[in-house]
């Protein structure tokens, strides 16, 4: 990244869109220059159900981004649920061209472009090529190569896959939005770097993002990302199984999920009695005891951490799995939700305490480790968004075209 790059960043979730807009400062930080959301129900169960209310959306975020910065937006990042992307490992060795000198930047920027080359199967492409490590003749394993005096180096890499039919939903949005896409990353690939701690990023961990509608689940070895997928349940869920169950306004539901917000009875200290002021019944001043408001929430928690728990199961992926670290605004208000979570999975799991967590906001923190994603990329041959230019390239092939700039030099 460069000093002054601007950067912008659209998370599309099952309840709202939410954009960020950052700025590379001195210290080689970001900057947050403005956020914005709006609410949204275009996608539900993980699946875009209304292209023009996403659209309209991200109409309303940029603009409302545009008056706040008093930049004029024509391009941004935007998020992939894990659902949509395949991750294929892949490595490469290559000669460095001149040993004496030492690993040079073009060797690696050839060592990038040569690994995408995979065989794509039919209705993907390739969205993102993530660089794992870089082994040197002697095994030396390093993350930046550049400047090693070797005859020659092995890179590994994953090659991130696009579900081509979303992609051309995405395009679809982003054109009637008059927005270019800059390039495509998997959500929780984005959120890493924010939500995990020091030690976690050297860990075998999967990442549980609880949104609305929504678990997006990723694992990764270390740095090498090696699953993702979606669950479509979420913490809205939880809001109508309230609502129906005891028969009152979603409004209410919400209210007691986040008042009373348990994951298990067990941990009920005084079982109180609730007066449900929107109960829809005959009876007047109908009133429920507190367990029975955590049974419902229970019961939906313990869906959700078991379907994850098939999930990975079935995929063989379980037994890579170290520790699982929570987050996203449909599980963290809710206490005890880890011990849940562990007793179900039979792995150990914790709410995230990344450093940086706390400091954005929950509406925005996807939207944020997205930008905070995009700036840190190795190698990069350029990350800022477009910003005083416009374009009438077409569609699809625009959003392949630049992503490919996106990739590296």
């Amino acid at each position: 990244m460069a000093i002054g790059d601007i950067i912008v960043g659209i998370d599309i979730g099952t309840s709202k869109v939410s954009t960020v807009v950052g700025e590379v400062n001195n210290f080689n930080q970001i900057e947050i220059l403005c956020s914005t959301s709006k609410e949204c129900k275009g996608m539900q169960k993980t699946k875009i159900v209304s292209e023009d209310s996403i659209a309209e959306a991200i109409r309303i975020t940029i603009k409302q981004a545009e008056e706040e910065t008093n930049l004029k937006i024509n391009s941004a990042y935007v998020t992939i649920p894990g659902k949509y992307i395949t991750i294929v490992q892949n490595s490469v060795t290559r000669d460095a061209k001149d040993k004496y000198a030492g690993i040079s930047v073009k060797d690696v920027g050839n060592s990038i472009m040569q690994v995408k080359d995979i065989d794509v199967p039919d209705g993907k492409t390739i969205i993102d090529i993530v660089p794992d490590k870089f082994r040197l003749e002697d095994g030396k394993v390093v993350l930046d190569p550049v400047g090693h005096l070797v005859s020659h180096f092995t890179l590994e890499a994953q090659i991130i896959l696009g579900d081509k039919e979303y992609i051309r939903q995405l395009t679809s949005i982003f054109k009637k939005a008059e927005i270019e896409i800059d390039g495509i990353v998997p959500t929780c690939l984005a959120e890493r770097n924010l939500v995990l701690d020091n030690n976690e990023l050297n860990d075998n961990i999967m990442l549980l993002d609880i949104g609305a509608g929504n678990t997006d689940i990723g694992v990764f070895e270390g740095n090498s990302f090696i699953y993702a997928n979606t669950i479509p349940l979420g913490g809205d869920n939880i809001t109508k199984d309230i609502e129906l169950v005891l028969d009152i306004s979603e409004e209410e539901a919400d209210k007691l999920k986040k008042q009373y917000g348990l994951a298990m009875r067990s941990f009920i200290d005084n079982d109180n009695a609730i007066i449900l002021n929107t109960y829809k019944g005959e009876k007047k001043n109908q009133s429920i005891k507190s367990s029975e408001l955590i049974e419902i929430i229970e019961a939906r928690i313990e869906e959700i951490f078991s379907l994850v728990n098939k999930d990975i199961t079935t995929n063989g992926i379980k037994s890579r799995v170290n520790n699982v670290v929570l987050t996203g605004q449909g599980i963290t208000n809710i206490n005890k939700s880890d011990v849940a979570g562990k007793i179900i999975l039979n792995i150990p799991v914790k709410f995230a305490t990344g450093r940086l967590i706390s400091t954005v906001r929950p509406a925005y923190r996807t939207a944020f480790a997205l930008i905070r994603y995009i700036a840190g990329r190795p190698f990069a041959k350029t990350v800022s968004s477009s910003i005083d230019t416009k374009s009438e390239e077409n569609g699809f092939r625009k959003v392949i075209d630049r992503i490919k700039e996106f990739f590296y030099s």
